[in-house]
């Protein structure tokens, strides 16, 4: 019998958590130590050192925030899969037609409509080039997301 994976299952990704991750650290770590060492100097170790501490700590937070628009870029892409499935359930038509026309704020936006006036709301939000903050005024039967990164 397959295990089915936990809510707390941790998946890691191998090139990012256990080797650029490291080694970003480490040369930040090493950088920083070797600024504060040769720091108040006007010399050219200093000058290298908090270039070398700079650059590392600033790639450290480019790593950081990738990891989270990677997590939002997922979440996206599983929203239009989800609203395609709950307009082919809602209707029995595929909502792919109609999704060139929707903008991707307008789709994670009708995400919070219920079945019975998801058509209607899609309907008007190509008609009348809805603002998302438009269409989630027009639902009724709100359908919060409570799982978004």
């Amino acid at each position: 019998m397959a295990s089915s994976p936990t809510k707390n299952t941790v998946m890691y990704y191998p090139w990012h958590h256990f080797v650029l991750f490291p080694a970003a650290f480490i040369l930040a770590a090493y950088g920083v130590r070797r600024y504060v060492d040769v720091a108040g100097n006007d010399s050219e170790d200093s000058r290298l050192w908090f270039t070398v501490a700079a650059l590392a700590v600033v790639g450290l937070g480019v790593l950081l925030m990738l990891r989270q628009h990677y997590a939002l870029t997922l979440q996206d892409r599983i929203i239009r899969l989800e609203l395609r499935q709950q307009y082919f359930e809602a209707t029995g038509q595929s909502l792919r037609p109609l999704e060139s026309q929707l903008t991707l704020p307008q789709i994670l936006s009708l995400r919070f409509a219920g079945d019975a006036e998801l058509p209607a709301l899609v309907q008007a939000a190509i008609r009348e080039k809805l603002s998302a903050k438009d269409i989630q005024a027009r639902i009724q039967d709100f359908h919060f997301d409570h799982m978004r990164v």
